[in-house]
């Protein structure tokens, strides 16, 4: 255990990873971390778990080795998960038609589109006309019906528009359909990850984990939401009648699953948003990934799919949403690009707003996650996870 500042960093690292912890407990003077968590696997050894600062700074508590906290879009990452197994296990084919398996969805002229090009977010479904709450998050046979009217925006295949919120109720109800046992995705990631590897990540957090294991996140400062964010973006986001704004600020929103002052919502699956979880949890998933997929039943062939370079749309890799060029998106993951780089060319993993990030490198080995109660504004690394990567990959070059 070691004092950094006013801060605690407590935990381990391997020989050779120690960069990894010098960078970890330089980001509460440099960066402004306030409390958070680091873990990442090395061809299946968990070579750092580092762990430190406040959870509540209000009460000033400490972060534990156990402390979870809500990730936002870095649940995409584990959603893909359940489909890649279920890809693994013969269910699903990423270049068969969603209607396939949904025979509803294929109204409103959705009828052609692909599992790939949903996961891609090509699907022009990154919004809810009709109002979507609580309520209806809560009964998937209603959110089903919703989704199944849904029309697509443009023509599927032919523009990248991120589907912050949507994609994850999408592939919810995609695993319903067909896992044999038609159990939820939060519900299935329990059961064949989480369980399976005996780790804290959840999507839908089980009514007996009490709230004293739980980070309260804290907002960004106005300042640096004003100076964080690109000022189109800002913009946009100001717009009710954008594409962003549909896509994040109206329904269902982000207040479906944070509930102020607990800051979860339980009981409710957002498969794009929702997943509370540990550092470790995270990592340790992504290094199974990373490493053979043996744990979790994975085939190579899945495998090579995730690692494999993702697919643009027609009109390329500008999205819609986000107002950006080169983003990639594949099979549900992000994937390492120019635009937003971490890892190997292979590497595929999901970032979260305010910081958080999962990523696998099936080229290094490495399996990794990063978690943090104090939000950044930061759209293609925040500055705490890249020094943490950076420091990773200094030491990886060493080990070879």
């Amino acid at each position: 255990m070691r004092a950094v500042a006013a801060h605690v960093v407590d935990g381990h690292v391997s020989r050779g990873f120690e960069a990894v912890r010098d960078a970890f407990e330089a980001n509460f003077d440099r960066h402004g971390e306030v409390g958070g968590a680091c873990c990442a696997y090395y061809r299946g050894e968990k070579v750092v778990d580092l762990w430190g600062g406040v959870r509540n700074q209000v009460t000033d508590t400490p972060w534990e080795r156990d402390t979870m906290v809500v990730v936002h879009s870095a649940t995409k990452g584990l959603a893909a998960m359940t489909l890649a197994i279920a890809h693994s296990r013969g269910w699903l084919d990423y270049e068969e038609r969603v209607a396939t398996y949904w025979p509803e969805f294929a109204q409103q002229g959705k009828q052609t589109i692909t599992v790939r090009q949903l996961l891609a977010h090509q699907a022009g479904l990154f919004a809810f006309d009709e109002p979507v709450d609580r309520d209806v998050v809560a009964d998937l046979d209603r959110l089903a019906g919703v989704m199944a009217r849904q029309k697509p925006a443009w023509e599927p295949g032919m523009r990248q528009a991120y589907h912050a919120l949507t994609l994850g109720f999408y592939e919810g109800e995609l695993m319903r359909r067909i896992d044999p046992r038609h159990r939820s995705l939060g519900q299935f990631f329990h059961d064949e990850v989480a369980a399976a590897l005996g780790e804290d990540v959840h999507i839908g957090l089980p009514q007996d984990i009490p709230n004293s294991r739980l980070a309260v996140l804290a907002p960004p400062g106005r300042l640096a939401l004003l100076w964080g964010f690109p000022l189109r973006l800002t913009l946009e986001a100001l717009n009710p009648r954008s594409n962003i704004h549909r896509a994040l600020m109206v329904n269902p929103g982000a207040a479906v699953y944070l509930d102020e002052p607990r800051v979860y919502a339980r009981d409710l699956e957002v498969p794009s948003g929702n997943a509370v979880g540990s550092a470790r949890g995270i990592a340790r998933a992504y290094g199974v990934f990373a490493s053979g997929g043996r744990e979790l039943g994975l085939r190579q062939e899945t495998l090579d799919l995730l690692a494999a370079r993702a697919v643009p749309p027609g009109r390329g890799f500008h999205d819609e949403c986000m107002k950006a060029e080169g983003l990639e998106f594949s099979l549900g993951f992000m994937k390492s690009c120019p635009a937003f780089p971490f890892g190997s060319a292979s590497a595929y993993g999901a970032p979260g707003a305010g910081g958080a990030m999962g990523f696998a490198d099936p080229e290094t080995g490495i399996g990794y996650g990063y978690v943090t109660s104090q939000m950044g504004t930061t759209l293609t690394g925040d500055p705490r996870d890249v020094a943490l990567r950076d420091a990773l990959c200094a030491s990886l070059r060493k080990q070879c």
